[in-house]
């Protein structure tokens, strides 16, 4: 009888329980940070990061789908379907992914001209980042932006800038309406290596420092800038250090775990009222600065090989994916196949849309767009037919 009474009292709904735990633990996992973070004027994040399958298989899927759209870009800009300038952000992609799991939003980016992955991590649609640098009326800058000058409003996000630094004052400003308003929100202001450089960028930290802005200043550290090495552009390549009196945080900008677990201690940082940070993320680009840049007379073929074969942020997560045996070869290989065709389908989407008309080459100029004449738009007028301009209201 005794027996028989132990075994009435585990139920059935007990056993599923234990299985819906047991399984819960099996699909989380801590990883130890390979390059550890190294802080200046703080103590940084510990080196262990804490995650779990379904969010591993996300990064996976949308770090390919990230890469897949760049080469995708690069084969439209070789067949004239893209024109003007190309920056391509393929190697860079844990960049952006790690940062927008940490961050709201609410809260705010702004970058450089490299700037599609971004868009994308804010919330936008392939097809309208596709059709933008198409040219196409369905682009997010309405086809008139082209691939450096991205934007979306909508989810905080002011670009895509093409001069080189100019974007890092306009983030501090951004950060100061956020403090301002007092909403809780931050801003990101990400830059290269190249722009690490700029007066703009150390008055623009003082600023920020002087008001305690919830302000994250990344220098994304590509290594090279506009054919230039870093160790011929920059007597200190400490970037994390560059702010002096703003703390600063070195982050392996190819490890996705590292990045996100980085950009949480820097929103906790802000929103808790600190002030800025300095970050650098230590990442990689594969293409060369441009289009127009081949990418390999100031660096060896080897050198990107090796990169790719030992410090891939894509093969990175695939690897801890297939340690946890939480995907296998068939598993990733359908994940790839998905997202080749979300892309394909993005490609075919953005090709549909309308050339802007010559009736938008006069809007956008002003907030209210009164009737407009512009001088040298219209190729029915000519500047010796004797019309009188009508006045600009």
């Amino acid at each position: 009888m005794k027996k028989f009474a132990v075994a009435a009292r585990v139920r059935p709904e007990g056993i599923r329980f234990y299985v819906r735990a047991f399984a819960a633990a099996a699909d989380t996992a801590e990883f130890e940070i390979p390059r550890p973070f190294k802080g200046h004027k703080l103590q940084p994040p510990q080196n262990k990061v804490k995650t779990t399958k379904e969010d591993m298989l996300k990064y996976y899927e949308t770090m390919s789908y990230y890469r897949r759209l760049e080469i995708v870009s690069d084969t439209l800009y070789k067949s004239r379907l893209i024109r003007g300038f190309l920056h391509l952000y393929d190697g860079q992609e844990a960049c952006v992914v790690g940062m927008e799991e940490a961050i709201k939003r609410t809260d705010s980016v702004i970058t450089a001209y490299r700037d599609h992955c971004h868009q994308l991590g804010r919330g936008d649609t392939g097809s309208a980042v596709l059709a933008e640098m198409m040219g196409k009326r369905t682009g997010c800058s309405k086809g008139k932006g082209g691939s450096m000058h991205l934007y979306y409003p909508e989810h905080g996000f002011y670009g895509g800038n093409g001069i080189v630094g100019a974007q890092i004052p306009v983030g501090a400003g951004i950060a100061f309406a956020h403090k301002y308003r007092n909403d809780g929100g931050l801003c990101v202001a990400a830059f290269g290596d190249g722009a690490a450089n700029q007066g703009q960028l150390f008055e623009a930290l003082n600023m920020a420092a002087l008001w305690k802005l919830p302000c994250i200043f990344v220098c994304e550290n590509n290594h090279y800038g506009m054919g230039t090495s870093t160790s011929r552009a920059s007597a200190s390549t400490s970037f994390y250090m560059r702010g002096d009196y703003v703390p600063g945080l070195w982050v392996d900008g190819m490890d996705v775990l590292a990045v996100k677990k980085a950009f949480e201690f820097g929103a906790e940082w802000c929103r808790a009222g600190k002030g800025p940070l300095f970050f650098e993320l230590n990442t990689y680009r594969y293409h060369g600065h441009s289009m127009s840049d081949p990418g390999v007379s100031y660096r060896t073929r080897e050198e990107i090989v090796q990169i790719r074969q030992e410090r891939d942020c894509i093969e990175l997560v695939k690897g801890r994916l297939l340690e946890k045996k939480w995907a296998s070869e068939a598993d990733i290989k359908t994940i790839d196949k998905r997202v080749r065709q979300k892309v394909d389908d993005d490609q075919a989407e953005a090709a549909k849309g309308p050339i802007p008309p010559l009736s938008d080459a006069y809007a956008d100029i002003y907030s209210v767009n009164p009737p407009l004449f512009v001088r040298g738009v219209d190729p029915k007028d000519s500047l010796n037919n004797g019309l009188k301009y009508p006045p600009m209201v």
